[in-house]
Parts: C-alpha cells; sequence; structure tokens
C-alpha cells in the first residue's frame, strides 16, 4: 500500500511562482527553473527549488528543503506537482495507477535506494527517517551535492496480469545547473546549525 504522511508534513509555502510544466517528453532547459533556486533574502535559506531538466510526469518542481525531525533537523527532497491529483504519467489519464508506487534513484549513474512517500500536496523521495518524519540520509545528500545528473525512475502504472513492472516516467534533473552543489550545501547548513531557519509552512501559499 501507499505510505501516507499527510498530518506529518506541512505543505511548504514557496514566494515565487515557477513556470509551468511543459507535455509530455517536453525539456526545461530554458526555464529559469532548471537549475537550483535558493531561498530568498535570508542569511541561512532553508530550502532550495529546481525543475527537472526532463520529465514525462506531472513533476513541477523538486524542493530541497531543511525539515525538523523528533531528534533532529534534516533534509527531505519534495516533488511537487502540476494540475492537482497523484503522481502519474502526462497524457495518459486512463492510466491505471499502483497502489504501491515505487522510484529508482541514479545519480551520474549510481543507483541509490529510495522509497515513496506520500502527503496530501507533494511526494517526498527519502531513503532515511527520523522516527516519522522521512529525510535522506548523509550519502545520499553527499551524492546530490556532488553529483551532476539525477535520474528518478518511477514505476507508477498497474502492469498487465502476467508481465514485469515496467518504468512508466521518469525525470532527469541537472544538479550542477545554476548554483549546483552549493546550493546543496547551503540547505545542509541549515539542519546543521543550533537554530536553523526551518522551512516556511503552509499558510502563506505558492
Amino acid at each position: 500500500m501507499v505510505r501516507l504522511i499527510g498530518g506529518v508534513l506541512a505543505l511548504l509555502a514557496i514566494p515565487f511562482t515557477l513556470a509551468a510544466q511543459p507535455g509530455a517528453g517536453a525539456t526545461n532547459a530554458d526555464s529559469p527553473f532548471a537549475a537550483w533556486v535558493l531561498e530568498r533574502d535570508v542569511d541561512a535559506p532553508s530550502y532550495a527549488v529546481i525543475e527537472p531538466a526532463s520529465t514525462d510526469l506531472n513533476i513541477d518542481s523538486l524542493v530541497l528543503s531543511c525539515e525538523q525531525g523528533p531528534q533532529r533537523r534534516g533534509l527531505q527532497l519534495r516533488l511537487h506537482l502540476s494540475g492537482g491529483g497523484a503522481l502519474a504519467p502526462v497524457g495518459d489519464p486512463a492510466a491505471t495507477l499502483k497502489d504501491d508506487p515505487t522510484v529508482e534513484l541514479a545519480i551520474d549513474g549510481v543507483s541509490h535506494a529510495a522509497q515513496l512517500l506520500f502527503a496530501d500536496d507533494f511526494v517526498v523521495v527519502a531513503d532515511s527517517a527520523d522516527g516519522v518524519m522521512p529525510l535522506l540520509s548523509h550519502a545520499l545528500l553527499d551524492a546530490l551535492q556532488r553529483g551532476r545528473r539525477m535520474e528518478l525512475r518511477f514505476h507508477l502504472v498497474q502492469a498487465a496480469q502476467g508481465q514485469s513492472p515496467a518504468v512508466d516516467g521518469t525525470a532527469v534533473i541537472n544538479l550542477q545547473a545554476g548554483r549546483g552543489g552549493t546550493a546543496v550545501a547551503a540547505v545542509r547548513r541549515c539542519a546543521g546549525e543550533p537554530h536553523p531557519q526551518v522551512a516556511e509552512k503552509a499558510g502563506r501559499g505558492r
């Protein structure tokens, strides 16, 4: 079954508007948000946003955010979706989605274990946790900071009986676009500071 994290997480408020998501198979190479953009007008950024360089899913943006767990602060990778509804391939309204979608995560061709967890308004990709709070491990954050290309390969659609599950959606992120690894490092400092600024929550809207 899909793991729901509803009340545990609140929607991250992003104080600027992202570009519209292109159609299936399109690229975002010319979008100003196809590179990491840090939280503005603060000394210690608590999040960074990037759009996929290309995707055939309804993923609008990825947010690397500093979050407070029960015992410690850590970082999450959140997928914010366009148009509402579930994470799904673009242009395939008849697709029957799986109850237990999964993701394969590769950075520069090296695979990393990860899970999908679902809240009301976004999806979390995580490989670690602090209690009930899904977070990214230090090892995966190191790979995000140093890597050049991240590919997320999703298994979302139910396969026909007797067929093996297929990759039915991908998202490619240029990790070194814009501020690159320095943006990831800046948000990591938020989690490591004694009293860092944690990512703003619901109430201000996107």
